[in-house]
């Protein structure tokens, strides 16, 4: 089993830009049922997560899981029973995504938050020790991670329906935030919004690579998988 993956289509687009990301997608929340990977989720994050958008939520007829569902239990139950392992062979993956770049003239990088929101600076600070010269990136809806992450770890704090003063504040500290538009005023014709708030916006789902970002702005997505039927208020509408 492996535990990174290359072909997220958000991550592809970043190769345009001479970038080659390796992604890690455990079961999100609680739906591992051996523990919960994502600590700060609200009801609104957990109902839209992404973990249903793409080939994760394309189910046959009369079944509720598939092999991309089942691939993500399997290694968060992994992670749970043997974190020593596990650490071990994402060590391992890391050096094979940095070789494979690198044999391609591409510029290696890694998340590993693609469905969860682990603090991995505190459950693996080694990892970011041995691989400083890599660019690690993830979404938080932890604010508190922001001020707290290595430097060869780029955060993004996400906007829910309930952090929303949060978000203003990691703004006006220079950092970015990820927030889902949809609706009349908002997304229209899968347009994005300048402004929100009084902060630009730009167009997150053109790449994943937010660590290019422009500091102190909403990183702007449109609704996927479950996300798109959202009333809770994640959805910015």
């Amino acid at each position: 089993m492996n535990l990174l993956t290359i072909g997220n289509p958000k991550t592809l687009k970043g190769q345009g830009l001479n970038y080659a990301t390796a992604i890690l997608h455990l079961a999100p929340h609680t739906l591992s049922g051996v523990m919960n990977a994502c600590p700060y989720a609200t009801a609104g994050c957990a109902a839209a997560c992404l973990n249903t958008a793409g080939r994760g939520g394309i189910f046959k007829k009369g079944e509720t899981t598939n092999a991309i569902q089942k691939a993500r239990i399997a290694r968060t139950e992994f992670l749970a029973a043997d974190r020593a392992g596990f650490l071990a062979q994402l060590d391992r993956e890391i050096a094979a995504h940095v070789r494979r770049a690198e044999r391609h003239g591409m510029v290696p990088a890694v998340r590993l938050n693609g469905t969860s929101d682990i603090s991995w600076e505190r459950v693996a600070p080694e990892l970011f020790a041995k691989w400083r010269g890599l660019q690690l990136h993830d979404y938080t809806k932890g604010a508190h991670r922001l001020r707290n992450v290595p430097a060869n770890y780029h955060v993004t704090l996400s906007r829910s329906e309930s952090n929303e003063a949060e978000c203003l504040e990691a703004l006006a500290n220079g950092y970015n935030v990820a927030a889902v538009f949809a609706d009349v005023g908002y997304a229209v014709d899968g347009t994005l919004p300048a402004t929100y708030r009084g902060y630009p916006v730009i167009n997150a789902d053109e790449h994943d690579l937010r660590f290019l970002d422009p500091s102190g702005v909403w990183c702007g997505l449109l609704p996927k998988g479950d996300a798109i039927l959202d009333d809770t208020g994640f959805v910015i509408r």
